[in-house]
């Protein structure tokens, strides 16, 4: 999937969120996967590049952005 696409699926999700906000929730959970942290992917990680990698697992809602995230019912 593009890096636009899943922007598009991750604002979709939270109304709350705008693009600032999201690139520095992508740019934490970065630094966390470059100081070590696991992908929560099960994909072979090792052909992408970090910021992808962190960008599609807040698409997919394995990292969770506090703050806003929709309550579900």
């Amino acid at each position: 999937m593009k890096v636009e696409e899943l922007t598009a699926k991750v604002l979709e999700k939270n109304p709350n969120m705008d693009r600032y906000q999201l690139a520095l929730a992508v740019a934490k959970r970065c630094d966390e996967l470059e100081n070590g942290a696991t992908s929560k992917l099960n994909i072979n990680t090792s052909s992408i590049k970090a910021s992808d990698l962190a960008l599609m697992e807040i698409a997919e809602g394995l990292v969770v952005v506090q703050g806003f995230v929709n309550a579900r019912k």
